[in-house]
């Protein structure tokens, strides 16, 4: 699929979401006019994963890419502000937020236990949890092939125990620090699955070529967002302004076609997500 393919699926947005965000941002910034710290910032410090290829990679010279770190730039100078990178790990990212060593964290899946502790702007694409196994492997099909099979597990990620405990599904998890780790251990056989986002799995898929297969069981709707401090609604609003704007212009679809295009992920709609609201 090329990116005109793609352009033409992200026409097909959900329009009441796209109403319900664009009249938030008619007032004046749906926040009540509180003072937000973030806004009075000159540049936003973006936590970032540095081990999923698509998302976010830290390159041997530092620098970082993916499409979170193309939303993020987007974001910022939508903001009018710069930005700079700290790498991320699933394990870190809420305590780096709570210690202000950052000031939103990409790939964070909106969850009613972490929406209690901090806010998130968002979610800035929807996905489906999915799986990832060796293009020799067949038998695996769905989330319930899954069971007695060795399944790799990242700390702090949670996606492991989507599937073991709210799924029930009698898999064997096999600790991992990233996924980076999980795919070495998926190409040398001590693994036989990894599941989480299919965004990340696509990107592992994109960088291994023909050594791995994304299953698309698409199982439990999945809406990542950016995390944030719970005390700047302002700033969490001028973020979701940024991310309509995202949809509205098309840099949308042209990043996920740029980051994923010819993984296997389906990218025929990239939609208007609907957001969670900043509290």
């Amino acid at each position: 699929m090329d990116e005109a393919e793609v352009g033409m699926g992200f026409l097909r947005v959900r329009r009441t979401a796209a109403a319900i965000v664009l009249g938030c941002a008619a007032l004046a910034g749906c926040a009540g006019g509180e003072e937000s710290p973030l806004l009075a910032k000159g540049t936003l410090v973006a936590g970032v994963r540095p081990d999923l290829p698509g998302l976010g990679v830290r390159l041997p010279d530092g620098r970082f890419e993916g499409l979170d770190v193309d939303v993020a730039r987007y974001v910022a100078g939508r903001l009018g502000m710069g930005v700079r990178f700290r790498p991320a790990l699933a394990r870190d990212r809420e305590r780096l937020l709570r210690e202000g060593e950052v000031d939103l964290v990409l790939t964070f899946w909106v969850e009613p236990e972490w929406k209690l502790r901090l806010a998130f702007a968002g979610p800035y694409y929807l996905s489906y949890q999915d799986i990832l196994v060796r293009a020799d492997e067949r038998e695996v099909r769905g989330v319930r092939d899954l069971k007695g099979r060795r399944l790799c597990a990242v700390a702090g990620a949670g996606a492991a125990e989507q599937v073991i405990e709210e799924r029930q599904v009698a898999a064997v998890p096999v600790p991992a620090r990233g996924y980076d780790e999980c795919a070495a251990m998926l190409a040398d056989r001590r693994v036989d699955a990894i599941t989480t986002n299919d965004t990340i799995l696509a990107g592992l898929q994109k960088r291994q070529g023909t050594g791995f297969r994304l299953v698309n069981a698409r199982f439990g709707e999945r809406r990542t967002g950016i995390g944030m401090r719970r005390d700047d609604p302002g700033g969490c609003e001028a973020v979701n302004k940024a991310i309509t704007r995202m949809y509205q212009d098309g840099t949308a679809a042209r990043l996920m076609g740029k980051w994923f295009g010819g993984s296997g992920l389906d990218l025929s709609v990239v939609e208007v997500p609907q957001f969670e609201g900043c509290e």
